[in-house]
């Protein structure tokens, strides 16, 4: 059957230098037109080429705003080849019809290892040591170096990244610690916490393990971080916003804290080579990095495999599992037959109308699934007909509809 739109024309643009073993996937599963590039593309970049692009696949720099939405008149779905998806106006994505993807456990790993090391840094003073060599001192001293045995490590945040950052602590001799906003089975020997302040004050070294949004913007602040114990360190290694930066500033400035670890900012360049500032480069007894907590070759290479197989999937079979602003349905291949994609807004009648259309065409309906949230319905069915086009300018014209789809 030839209805489907040929995939050596369908195209695929994947931005930012995202790992080429997306690029392989794409090519593996006969997408022909797939391009690389290295580079981020400002919004006015975007909005010229996106009418165009069929498949999108970005990392955390590049915003896909309402207006880009706009313009995506042929776009299927997109890829965040990364944890994170608040780069991607979600709700906007899904009134278009637009299933987004990400790779929310790929790079857990890598992520826990960087804290885990700066754990060790901060309690050992290397930060300072190693600006003073630089400068020529010889800061030969055991003075402000701990080991990390015995220590405690409160993690603000027990989701995948904080469970694997407990078992590395705990495989060192630490005292684990947790806090959580839902319950979360304890690995290992580690502890829940009842209070935010309870973790702060009974922890040698913090760190956080947070969703970005407003319910987490400045969650740890002044008075947060004058809750945690005199010489204990902060690490953040989840969103920008999670941080006062001021006040941490201030606390570093008063030596109440020994030193903090931070690879994500409020305001980060938007591409390699930007100049970065942060009122924290002045401290010697900090950790800054250019967020990169996940940015491991292994961990690129499975983000690109990962994003690139679930876009994939739904471009092939219309299955949107694994989606983050989508209905979540997982559909089986069903060979011989025509599958026909329709999506949406979530009012009455619009399955009958589907139906109708069928009946009136004396289509016989082999399978059929429906499935809808506040906002929109998905409705996927297979006919034994070879009447795909046909139907699909019909079922176009059913009041409601966002956009159809026929697949093989």
């Amino acid at each position: 059957m030839t209805t489907s739109f040929p995939k050596s024309k369908i195209k695929v643009l994947l931005l930012g230098g995202i790992h080429k073993s997306a690029r392989d996937v794409f090519h593996a599963s006969g997408y022909g037109e797939v391009e690389l590039l290295d580079k981020e593309l400002t919004e006015q970049e975007l909005k010229s080429r996106i009418g165009q692009v069929h498949l999108l696949g970005i990392r955390s720099a590049t915003r896909i705003t309402p207006e880009v939405i706009s313009k995506a008149r042929k776009l299927l779905a997109i890829g965040c080849f990364c944890i994170g998806t608040n780069q991607v106006d979600l709700k906007n994505a899904k009134l278009a019809g637009i299933p987004v993807f990400n790779a929310p456990f790929s790079n857990t790993r890598s992520v826990a290892e960087l804290v885990i090391a700066e754990v060790i840094m901060l309690l050992r003073d290397i930060p300072s040591k190693n600006f003073a060599a630089h400068r020529g001192e010889w800061r030969k001293s055991s003075k402000s170096s701990y080991e990390v045995r015995g220590k405690t490590l409160g993690i603000i945040g027990y989701g995948h990244i904080g469970t694997q950052a407990g078992i590395l602590a705990e495989a060192l001799g630490m005292r684990v610690l947790y806090f959580d906003i839902e319950s979360k089975l304890s690995i290992g020997n580690a502890q829940p916490v009842a209070t935010l302040k309870e973790i702060l004050a009974a922890s040698d070294v913090i760190t956080l393990h947070v969703p970005g949004g407003t319910g987490t913007r400045h969650l740890i602040g002044l008075n947060e971080l004058k809750s945690m114990k005199r010489g204990a360190c902060l690490i953040n290694a989840s969103r920008g916003h999670v941080v006062d930066i001021e006040a941490l500033a201030s606390l570093l400035r008063r030596k109440h804290l020994s030193g903090a670890a931070l690879d994500v900012y409020p305001e980060e360049p938007a591409s390699t080579g930007e100049r970065f500032f942060s009122e924290l480069q002045k401290f010697e007894n900090t950790i800054l990095t250019p967020h990169v907590a996940g940015s491991t070759l292994e961990a690129q290479e499975r983000i690109g495999r990962e994003v690139a197989e679930k876009i994939v999937l739904f471009s092939d079979t219309g299955s949107t599992a694994g989606s983050v602003n989508f209905l979540d349905v997982t559909l089986p291949s069903h060979s011989g037959k025509h599958r026909i994609l329709h999506i949406h807004h979530n009012q009455p009648g619009v399955l009958a109308a589907i139906n109708e259309a069928f009946a009136n065409a004396k289509v016989n309906i082999a399978g059929q699934f429906l499935q809808t949230d506040q906002d929109i319905g998905y409705v996927v069915t297979d006919i034994d007909q070879r009447r795909g086009l046909e139907l699909r300018s019909v079922l176009q014209e059913i009041p409601g509809t966002i956009r159809t789809r026929i697949l093989y």
